[in-house]
């Protein structure tokens, strides 16, 4: 069995379809999927999917991207994650890569995720990219260790992943880790304690090899799933075993 750790099954290229996803999930055994939150105004969405079956769960947050948009205020995330299905606070974090400027607005709103989650006692779904330093710095000041969280789609050094799992975060691989130029994070995959992984999809984006250039969907964890084996030269029943206890032993659900 497979747990898909992050993905956006209510985007339009898969909230069309979420019969045909749900059959190709139980035709590759992926049991369990996290539908990640990205703004306030598509929170009912993600929940109303998560509702559809109940081996999937719902996040509620802001993309660290999305700008221009309605702020998330502490209040408003601790009232949203009273509903049964949200098991953590996120998408949150930084983004250095997209944007440019001052960018205080973004570590602004990834305190205010890392406050609500700390009031709820849940925890965060972090992205990162271009400013691990500053994550892990903000992380640190606002006492995020103790909630705990995943740093998904993780594509950072070793150095972050060590710092990551130091402070009691897990990291989850996504397709990326498929690709054929990824040998770098073919090899922190390999060294992260199995204890702390995740496999994510994040779909509809990243589709992992071999299905590249079609829609990602949660059934294709089991790639990703299979190359993490491959690489750690263990079994990919194993990985699916250890990844699902992993995910249910910090979402806190069965």
């Amino acid at each position: 069995m497979f747990a898909d750790s992050h993905c956006h099954l209510d985007f339009p290229e898969l909230r069309t379809r979420l019969s045909d996803v749900h059959a190709a999930m139980v035709q590759a055994r992926v049991t369990r999927a996290l539908c990640i939150s990205v703004q306030l105004e598509t929170i009912p969405d993600v929940l109303a999917v998560a509702e559809t079956d109940p081996g999937w769960h719902a996040t509620v947050g802001v993309h660290p991207d999305y700008q221009q948009i309605e702020e998330p205020s502490v209040e408003r995330l601790v009232a949203e994650a009273t509903h049964a299905k949200v098991v953590a606070i996120g998408e949150t974090g930084l983004d250095y890569y997209r944007l440019e400027g001052d960018l205080e607005w973004q570590r602004a709103r990834f305190r205010t995720h890392i406050r609500a989650a700390r009031q709820v006692r849940k925890p965060l779904v972090i992205h990162t990219r271009s400013a691990a330093a500053d994550t892990l710095r903000v992380l640190d000041e606002e006492g995020a260790d103790e909630v705990g969280g995943v740093l998904h789609c993780f594509t950072e050094t070793q150095a972050v992943a060590d710092a990551a799992v130091e402070r009691g975060f897990y990291l989850s691989f996504s397709g990326i880790v498929t690709f054929r130029n990824a040998k770098a994070l073919k090899e922190v995959v390999c060294r992260v304690p199995l204890e702390r992984l995740l496999i994510e999809t994040d779909s509809p984006y990243l589709a992992p090899e071999p299905m590249r250039g079609k829609t990602n969907q949660p059934a294709f964890v089991s790639h990703v799933a299979g190359e993490i084996a491959r690489l750690r030269g263990i079994s990919i029943e194993e990985v699916g075993e250890r990844t699902t206890e992993n995910y249910c032993r910090l979402f806190r659900v069965s």
